[in-house]
């Protein structure tokens, strides 16, 4: 128990047989219940975690394998289930080191706030190492996910080491959640629709010799229509189907006159060119007005989701 509250932990873990003892060996004794969920490894990760022989393991084992997300479900609902506090998720790979895990549940014991994430790059050193491309990618997909999930104040959204109070997992729909890599992006789009309290924690990471199951090409795909499906959807549940809000105004008038002007000023341009002379004063105008008053909605309707944030 850690400041009233009772804390189980989520182990997903895949192809961990040589991580998952050290995993659970190194957990802190403010942990009451440890859930490792073995999502049909081809190896003796299951068996490695029962060899911990840590009387709060619980070894869950997957006939067919779910994905991490699908991993991470299983435990959470497990955790729900033995009715405690609250659920972390802490990787099979030992990456996630325990000894932070006091400050991931700290805003929780004493705010109030119903989810907590770590976040690897809060310096200028954090980024020491990682190739240029995956600084890039990270860039573009913590701004992407910003967008799409409203929570405009966490970074690194593909950190799974995270904290989320059982409360708040019940009014989730578990079953809806996405179950391979892109299941973060997915589960911070939920947790805004319901209106849930976030906050990123200083945490760095652990490399050691551990190797990725990822494939870059596959997963990229995945996390960008989850992240416009989730987007689109959170825009309706939020602020249109539950109360009619000027951000949904704002976004949806802002895009559907951005769009058309582009699309008349392409028109135009097109036309310009193979006909040797230039389209008429009002047929630029008409391209160029409603482009730049939807970029102002744009503008202001994103402004106002920023401020949206639960906080």
């Amino acid at each position: 128990m850690y400041k009233g509250l009772r804390v189980g932990v989520v182990v997903p873990a895949y192809k961990e047989a040589d991580h998952i003892e050290k995993v659970i060996s190194t957990m802190p004794e403010l942990v009451d219940r440890i859930v490792v969920v073995d999502d049909a490894s081809p190896d003796r990760t299951g068996d490695a975690a029962r060899a911990a022989a840590d009387a709060r393991t619980e070894v869950i084992t997957h006939e067919v394998n779910q994905g991490v997300g699908g991993a991470i479900v299983t435990g959470h609902r497990r955790v729900i289930e033995q009715g405690l506090d609250v659920s972390v998720v802490m990787a099979g790979d030992a990456q996630m080191d325990p000894a932070h895990l006091p400050k991931l549940l700290d805003p929780i014991a004493e705010d109030g706030v119903g989810f907590t994430k770590a976040n690897r790059f809060y310096s200028s050193t954090s980024f020491e190492g990682m190739p240029r491309h995956r600084i890039f990618g990270n860039m573009i997909l913590t701004i992407l996910t910003k967008a799409a999930s409203g929570y405009w104040n966490l970074v690194d959204p593909q950190n799974g080491y995270t904290a989320c109070s059982t409360e708040v997992l019940r009014r989730l729909p578990l079953a809806k959640l996405h179950r391979r890599y892109d299941f973060e992006n997915d589960l911070l789009i939920w947790l805004n629709i319901a209106d849930v309290r976030a906050r990123d924690v200083n945490i760095p990471a652990v490399y050691g010799g551990e190797t990725s199951t990822m494939n870059l090409t596959r997963v990229a795909p995945r996390i960008m229509w989850t992240l416009i499906t989730g987007g689109w959807r959170r825009l309706w549940r939020k602020y249109i189907l539950w109360s009619f809000s000027p951000i949904a105004l704002l976004l949806l008038a802002g895009l559907a006159l951005t769009v058309f002007g582009l699309a008349v000023g392409a028109w135009a341009t097109v036309w310009s060119l193979s006909h040797g002379v230039s389209a008429s004063t009002g047929t630029w105008l008409l391209g160029v007005a409603p482009a730049m008053v939807g970029i102002q909605f744009l503008v202001q309707g994103l402004v106002l989701d920023i401020q949206a944030t639960p906080k």
